[in-house]
């Protein structure tokens, strides 16, 4: 992705209910769909878990600012990523942040299903859905891609339950398009993914030049 396009806070918290909404056939008012009528884009971020590995104490910190819609986010992780993982996170030389970057309502729902097992299970889901990206986006139709995040969730081991109060929380969809918009004006993304190391910011790039940074960075 080369454009970062800010949506509404309030617009995807009302996708994201629509998400449950749809799957479930229900009735009723789906989840956000009242949210649309307040104009106060105001939230509380502060029970966002910032999704880490390595140790907080490393020499070096990577915050990477990603969209689970975005192509070149996906080879990423399906190859540099890997590469960094096994080289300097599993032995805690280096901190890897992971943060969202929401191009649509679709990277959104992503998310949420991501986050739903919490902290020990973001990273696995989020490998699952990086390495299925076309699979789960598929034709981009809202009903489609909720199903397919759902059979994600569930192979992953997330229960129906879990699933379903995840995806019709509108106060955590909220909070989190408030806390992307917040970190991504606070580092200047206009891309993903966007790599800050060290609170400098660089571009996508191969996993040799990431090595080169770090071993930098490491030898400072």
């Amino acid at each position: 992705m080369n454009r970062i396009i800010v949506l509404g806070v309030v617009g995807l918290a009302v996708a994201a209910g629509a998400a449950y909404w749809m799957t479930q056939g229900s009735s009723t008012t789906p989840a956000g769909q009242e949210i649309a009528q307040t104009d106060d884009t105001t939230f509380d971020a502060s029970g966002i878990v910032e999704m880490s590995l390595g140790s907080a104490d490393a020499k070096v910190t990577i915050i990477e600012y990603a969209s689970f819609t975005c192509p070149h986010c996906a080879s990423f992780h399906k190859g540099p990523f890997k590469q960094l993982k096994a080289e300097y996170l599993d032995n805690d030389k280096v901190h890897f942040i992971y943060r969202d970057v929401f191009f649509d309502q679709l990277g959104l729902w992503a998310s949420m299903v991501a986050r739903c097992g919490g902290r020990e299970q973001f990273f696995g889901i989020s490998d699952m859905m990086y390495n299925q990206q076309s699979d789960w986006i598929g034709s981009g139709d809202p009903v489609e891609v909720a199903r397919n995040l759902r059979r994600i969730g569930k192979v992953a081991g997330l229960s129906e339950d879990q699933l379903n109060a995840c995806l019709a929380d509108d106060e955590k969809a909220k909070a989190l398009v408030a806390w992307y918009q917040y970190n991504s004006e606070m580092h200047d993304v206009n891309s993903t993914p966007t790599l800050v190391i060290n609170n400098r910011k660089y571009g996508n790039m191969n996993y040799a030049d990431l090595k080169e940074i770090i071993e930098e960075k490491l030898a400072e």
